[in-house]
């Protein structure tokens, strides 16, 4: 006869608790979401390890921990509040023995989630965020966002671990789980005596968003990035000043991964500023500008390989014409005079059906029947009274409505507009807050202010905000909608500070549309453009927002193969600095470092501690962090300001033949530059690679290989280093 398993439940609100004494199996189940945690309990004092058991007396809602001569000496107490699961660990009576109790197990937690920060800290100076599956002691929840769901740890000395591609022996308890996860406590440390866990059902929606809804990535499956025409050519683009543009794109962008070409300032009576005279609700051409009509410019961008984008402000009109015939459409104070914003000197009143069914009519028009597939929409949320959701929360425009009892005015023009483009286009809402109906219905959202002016230069003042902005809103990026910092301008800056708008745009992996005359752009400018695309798959490490320009920016990188950092070192002001950060302030493990800087191509050895630069005012230096190898290691990629995040496929070292073998995504008769770092008892011999032109140079006093590739078309490319130990002396 088989003994009988003991097994210790206890039913505490929304979290069920087992406990297994003979494999001192601890499971923690949370109802509602169905999230299970599951691992190994240990208390060890000393050198001895106690045994962890059911109650030894009346007390039925706690863990004994028995120490080797079989006495009770103290417990584990579970207690529940709401989703909020707490154990506390503690001494029997007057007792001062230590002792360290350890928890390893594993999460089973729903798809499309990641390890992420959603505990924020006093004077946090780094930015966290990340792509893949990196894995750091930074992060303190799991996030799912599908469901909107945090799985949130306070625990001691935690660790996340992301499980999804390892073999299913490591997978200790649950043969699907997708993460591990560790903690240790000293008992004696009242700070480390408590493990609290907290399913956060609605995350977002109960904070930030209430209208919260996961991108939908069928319909738009990565940051939109594209061309624009308004930030340099304001109001006066014609079609033919759109399409020249297009062509010079379709050769130095296109190969890169541009997607849209979007039309600005089209409407009738839109070659002359300001907007507020646009003629927006009836679909009038600028005949002068555009004199073949919109579709056949739609036509002619798809022809050149671009999907066609469009520019509405469909909030107001200009136009007199139109007003007299449709006056009940519009708003007008108790006085009877026209109410108007930026985008129209008459503006519409939402809670006129008629009105409503206008934005989704002519939307409809523009897409289905014209061919646009991606819109920008205009004169949304906005950060000022200009702007039509900040207008008909007014009382007294409230007042003034057809029906002033109307609910969620906004929200119904907004939820008109999607119908209307349909849901096989892409949203942008310019500017869209993602604490409105934006979040549930486009796709992307202007979270920066305008990047430039009408005529006048980039300041950089405005780089300065989009960097605010970007920290400020970049929580939501890549879950609720992607952001949109506004585009991405190099013209009228110097170059460290276009770097730094680079950086700031690209870097997080948000939305990315260019505006400068392409062809006036000289050959660094345009190899910068190009080397923020394709848009790097990030998302926010931390998630919650920022109200400080930080200094630190740090992506941390996942893939298969390895894990490195790229951490951004900001100088905001106008005099040089020296910026650094403690390695552990990153959240690195103990150990030695490479870095590498991107935009000055310097090797700046290895740190076990800290890594600092001076930086020179209103610059950034970009660093990858790599853990030091024995072995010959990559470092850096030209090929994208993320340094192989993009372009590196695989790399594995082989040591039996000192080979290291690589695969890098090219682009066709685009050269890519990548940096390698050789040990000091290997020696270089030979790179090698099919269907590629591969050149090679040592630099750094030997310690830097430098591989540059170049391939007639674009694709994936394995090249294998071949090095050599060299002879150790007698």
């Amino acid at each position: 006869m088989q003994a009988v398993m003991a097994l210790f439940v206890l039913a505490l609100g929304a979290w069920t608790v087992e406990f297994q004494e003979e494999s001192q199996l601890l499971t923690l189940t949370h109802a509602e979401t169905q999230v299970v945690i599951s691992g190994e309990l240990a208390f060890t004092s000393g050198d001895a390890t106690w045994r962890i058991t059911e109650p030894q007396d009346g007390v039925h809602d706690r863990l004994a921990l028995v120490d080797p001569s079989g006495n009770v000496q103290g417990y584990l107490r579970f207690t529940t509040q709401g989703d909020r699961l707490e154990a506390l660990v503690y001494h029997r009576t007057r007792q001062f023995y230590e002792g360290v109790l350890s928890f390893k197990g594993d999460v089973l937690f729903p798809e499309d989630s990641f390890p992420c920060r959603t505990q924020a800290k006093t004077d946090e100076r780094v930015l966290f965020l990340a792509s893949g599956t990196p894995d750091s002691p930074i992060f303190d929840s799991l996030f799912a966002r599908e469901q909107d769901l945090a799985l949130r740890f306070d625990a001691p000395n935690f660790r996340i671990t992301t499980l999804a591609n390892a073999p299913k022996s490591a997978r200790r308890y649950l043969e699907n789980a997708r993460y591990g996860i560790e903690t240790s406590g000293r008992i004696q440390q009242a700070s480390e005596s408590v493990f609290v866990v907290e399913a956060d059902c609605n995350y977002f929606k109960k904070r930030w968003v209430p209208y919260y809804a996961p991108i939908d990535r069928a319909r738009c499956p990565k940051p939109p990035t594209g061309w624009m025409s308004w930030n340099v050519y304001f109001d006066k683009a014609t079609a033919e000043d759109n399409l020249a543009e297009a062509r010079i794109g379709k050769e130095k962008f296109q190969p890169f991964g541009l997607e849209f070409w979007s039309i600005e300032s089209w409407q009738g009576n839109s070659d002359q500023l300001p907007v507020s005279k646009f003629y927006n609700l009836n679909l009038e051409t600028n005949e002068n500008q555009f004199p073949l009509g919109m579709k056949k410019l739609a036509d002619d961008i798809r022809a050149l390989g671009f999907r066609p984008g469009l520019w509405t402000a469909p909030f107001g009109t200009g136009s007199d014409e139109f007003y007299e015939s449709h006056k009940d459409w519009f708003l007008h104070d108790k006085e009877g005079k026209p109410i108007g914003a930026w985008n129209g000197k008459y503006m519409i009143d939402p809670s006129n059906d008629e009105v409503v069914e206008r934005l989704r009519k002519i939307h409809d028009v523009a897409s289905h029947e014209w061919g646009y597939e991606f819109f920008k929409i205009d004169g949304m949320s906005g950060s000022g009274p200009g702007y039509c959701a900040h207008m008909y929360e007014r009382p007294d425009v409230r007042a003034v409505f057809k029906n002033p009892d109307v609910e969620a005015p906004f929200e119904r023009c907004v939820r008109a507009l999607r119908e209307g483009i349909g849901n096989d286009r892409v949203f942008l809402a310019c500017q869209g807050h993602f604490t409105g109906p934006e979040a549930k219905y486009a796709d992307a959202a202007r979270t920066g202010a305008d990047i430039v002016h009408p005529n006048q230069p980039v300041k950089w003042a405005n780089v300065l905000q989009q960097a605010g902005r970007t920290l400020n809103q970049i929580f939501v990026n890549n879950i609720v909608f992607y952001s949109d910092p506004d585009t991405l301008l190099v013209r009228d800056l110097t170059p460290e500070e276009a770097r730094v708008t680079a950086t700031v745009v690209a870097l997080p992996g948000q939305q990315t549309f260019f505006g400068d005359f392409l062809g006036k752009l000289s050959s660094e400018q345009t190899r910068m453009l190009q080397q923020t695309l394709p848009v790097v798959d990030a998302r926010p490490g931390a998630l919650y927002p920022y109200f400080d320009y930080l200094p630190i920016w740090d992506l941390k990188v996942g893939r298969p193969f390895g894990s490195w950092d790229v951490v951004a070192f900001f100088n905001w002001s106008d005099e040089k600095q020296t910026i650094g950060v403690e390695l552990a302030e990153l959240g690195l493990a103990p150990g030695e470092y490479v870095a590498y800087e991107f935009w000055t191509d310097q090797f700046c050895g290895t740190t076990s501690t800290r890594l600092s630069m001076e930086i020179p005012p209103r610059a950034v230096r970009l660093f990858t962090l790599h853990p030091l190898q024995a072995n010959p290691q990559f470092l850096s990629s030209d090929r994208h300001l993320t340094q192989g995040a993009v372009d590196l496929v695989d790399v594995q070292w082989n040591e039996s033949s000192a080979t290291l073998a690589t695969t890098f995504k090219l682009v066709a008769d685009h050269r890519t530059t990548t940096t390698f770092r050789i040990p000091a008892d290997y020696r270089f011999v030979s790179a090698t690679g099919n269907d590629v032109d591969v050149e090679t140079s040592i630099t750094a006093n030997g310690e830097i290989l430098k591989v540059g590739m170049t391939a007639k078309d674009s694709g994936d490319y394995p090249i294998v280093l071949l090095f050599e130990k060299k002879s150790t002396p007698n």
